[in-house]
């Protein structure tokens, strides 16, 4: 390190998959500590990056992309199969000679030596999305799922979430002796808006992310759009690589669209909408907060953390409390205007930079000690 003060001049292996948020998170934190003088490496597991995925990592100065065909960790088989991805992980810092190591899956820390200090990022994990999404007694199957994570949380040099009300309840489901170090995510400037897609009507309701993750509770905003006048339309894939599905009859499913695309029809300024069950943080949210969007988002604890009282709430299941919200907004355009202007603000305190700066301090003294996870 050329200057210990700030971390400057230090390599970190960042783990991260292109199959959801985290592609995102790990990109943006990644362009932050560059400019920080941090050299990021990401280590890519599951599917490979689409291209324009690529591009933007290629944009990002000094950043290194290892490809490992590592499983994801919530798609692994087994619990063999989670540890040795750990392994694999642990002798690739070694080899890519790194100062220390953030895994955005703290599993991959249980039981694995790596020769570096460890951060763990929890971003979600089945345990808690099955607490709030069906609740009661886990299946047979998530059980060493549930085994690992505790394992590497406590493993881990230093735990993080990106929301308080999710650092709860990662503690609690965990029985971790002491709370997660909460950093809040942090979201770059959306590219330039492409066109707005030929037959986009002059007012909608849009929300955005994995459609087919019952955690985003598509059902419910589907089953609420068939109450309304104004069209409901979403972005994102119907279909998961674990084979659930998402199939709609209200929502006019929009599939994959990319950032210039996404951005156009946001910067349309059209109520936003998640009614998400289960949103550790909600990046999606922070994108149509930024452009001015006004909010219809569930009432559950991360979303009144996070957003306070820049957005409406409706309880998560209730198809006509959250139709009822979106009918009074659409109705009324200065009501709409107001609450996107509060959005707008409140998604000011998400930036890159604060975030990049919140995980330095998380690093730099695990980098000056040579504190190593066990």
């Amino acid at each position: 390190m050329t200057d210990g003060s700030r971390g400057r001049g230090a390599r970190l292996l960042i783990t991260a998959d292109a199959a959801g948020g985290v592609w995102t998170y790990a990109l943006d934190l990644a362009a932050g500590l560059s400019s920080a003088g941090v050299m990021p490496v990401i280590a890519v597991l599951g599917p490979a990056p689409r291209g324009d995925q690529l591009v933007r990592a290629a944009a990002i100065p000094g950043l290194e992309l290892l490809p490992t065909g590592l499983p994801l960790d919530w798609l692994a088989e087994g619990p063999e199969e989670l540890r040795a991805s750990g392994e694999a992980l642990a002798t690739l810092a070694e080899a890519a000679r790194v100062d220390a190591v953030h895994l955005n899956s703290p599993a991959h820390a249980a039981g694995t030596a790596f020769p570096v200090p460890v951060v763990a990022v929890s971003h979600s994990c089945v345990v808690t999305w099955w607490d709030a999404v069906y609740g009661g007694a886990l299946p047979p199957d998530f059980a060493w799922h549930a085994e690992l994570m505790r394992r590497g949380c406590l493993a881990a040099s230093t735990l993080v979430t990106p929301s308080r009300a999710f650092g709860e309840a990662t503690a609690r489901r965990y029985a971790l002796p002491r709370r997660p170090v909460v950093v809040h995510n942090g979201r770059r400037p959306m590219a330039p808006p492409g066109e707005v897609p030929a037959g986009t009507p002059p007012l909608f309701v849009l929300t955005a992310g994995r459609l087919w993750d019952k955690g985003k509770n598509l059902r419910t905003l589907d089953l609420a759009a068939a109450r309304l006048d104004v069209p409901v339309l979403a972005a994102g894939p119907v279909a998961g690589p674990n084979g659930d599905r998402a199939e709609p009859r209200h929502v006019r499913a929009l599939g994959h669209l990319g950032e210039p695309a996404l951005a156009a029809l946001l910067a349309q300024r059209p109520i936003y909408a998640s009614l998400a069950l289960y949103e550790p943080f909600g990046l999606a949210v922070l994108e149509a907060a930024s452009a001015g969007c006004p909010l219809v988002l569930s009432d559950i604890p991360t979303f009144r953390e996070l957003w306070g009282a820049a957005a409406l709430y409706v309880p998560p299941r209730d198809e006509a409390a959250a139709a009822a919200a979106i009918a009074r907004l659409a109705a009324d355009p200065a009501e709409r205007a107001r609450l996107g202007a509060a959005a707008r603000r409140r998604a000011a305190r998400y930036t890159v930079d604060t975030m990049a700066g919140a995980m330095l301090d998380v690093y730099r003294p695990l980098i000056l000690s040579g504190s190593v996870a066990a």
